[in-house]
């Protein structure tokens, strides 16, 4: 992707979290080729596909609604289901939403709990099971690819039980566990976790994990990858490009790249989500609250936005 260069002005960055931003306090606007692409709610409710016996795979984001280059959905086991053996032509990273699993990955086994992430490279075989005989339990996948597919595999494995381990450092998976995850603040009231990335490493997608305090929201920004927000507690007020949105339950916000959005957190009680991105590190791009509102209309290509009096403060 070629973004334009900076305009000659004052500009300063320094390194906090993840993330790489740039705040933008004016702008002119060039003509360009306007995405056609738009903003969609996708519900938790959808239409499910057996993946197996007491296993409904949903699709949240992907090339069905015009995502590029990444996916996301959820599945539901039922108690004592197993997601057998297979493996991706691309990364998967999963996040436990609710439940207890067992994550298998060339018979090294993992004990996931809630919001525990793993990340399985290409090609690396790997099994997912439903540790209680009497509850279900959710896990999102986000696929760096728009067309998610997944290869049985016929061969077996020893078994090395590892627990709540993390992964030695010369296996291919990685695992962020909730708990141990560094908690930073985009806002006020708005704390994030990063939960895999390339720096952590995923190839291709990077998400994570943000909690919101009643009234705390997020600055309108846009990105230069496509967007996938799940809300997992509570209820967000969306807003992109004026249009307004309520989520809740698992229901999904898929943002296509580009698109000046903000979420808010307008009820008496906290509100969480899992974002993904189509990326392999957080970024983000702040622009005036009039974008978000509609006020002001939408630019036609961010990439050919001459950025001017810009200050940007880079992350680790």
């Amino acid at each position: 992707m070629s973004w334009p260069s900076m305009a000659a002005s004052s500009r300063r960055s320094l390194r906090i979290d993840g993330w790489r931003e740039e705040r933008i306090s004016s702008m002119t606007i060039e003509p360009s080729k306007k995405d056609p692409r738009v903003e969609s709610i996708r519900p938790a409710t959808g239409e499910a596909v057996s993946l197996g016996s007491g296993l409904l795979f949903r699709d949240l984001v992907s090339g069905a609604c015009a995502a590029k280059g990444f996916s996301t959905g959820t599945t539901t086991f039922e108690p004592g289901a197993v997601l057998p053996y297979h493996h991706h032509a691309f990364c998967e990273a999963i996040t436990l939403l609710s439940g207890g699993a067992q994550v298998a990955v060339e018979g090294r086994s993992y004990r996931l709990e809630q919001f525990d992430c793993i990340c399985v490279p290409t090609g690396v075989a790997h099994e997912v099971t439903n540790c209680s005989q009497e509850s279900p339990m959710v896990a999102l996948s986000a696929f760096a690819s728009a067309a998610p597919s997944q290869e049985l595999v016929d061969q077996g494995f020893a078994t090395q039980n590892r627990g709540l381990a993390n992964p030695k450092y010369e296996d291919p998976e990685s695992l962020v566990r909730f708990a141990h995850a560094e908690v930073y603040e985009l806002s006020a009231g708005a704390e994030f976790r990063d939960l895999f990335a390339g720096r952590l490493g995923a190839a291709g997608i990077c998400g994570g994990y943000g909690r919101f305090q009643p009234a705390a929201s997020l600055p309108c920004h846009f990105h230069q990858f496509d967007e996938s927000i799940t809300i997992v507690e509570g209820h967000a007020l969306c807003l992109v490009q004026g249009n307004r949105y309520r989520v809740t339950g698992y229901n999904t916000a898929f943002v296509p790249e580009g698109r000046p959005h903000r979420f808010l957190n307008e009820s008496n009680s906290p509100m969480a989500m899992i974002w993904v991105y189509a990326g392999g590190e957080p970024e983000r791009t702040l622009v005036d609250p009039a974008y978000c509102d509609g006020t002001f209309p939408r630019p036609p290509d961010p990439r050919a936005i001459a950025f001017q009096n810009s200050s940007s403060k880079r992350n680790r």
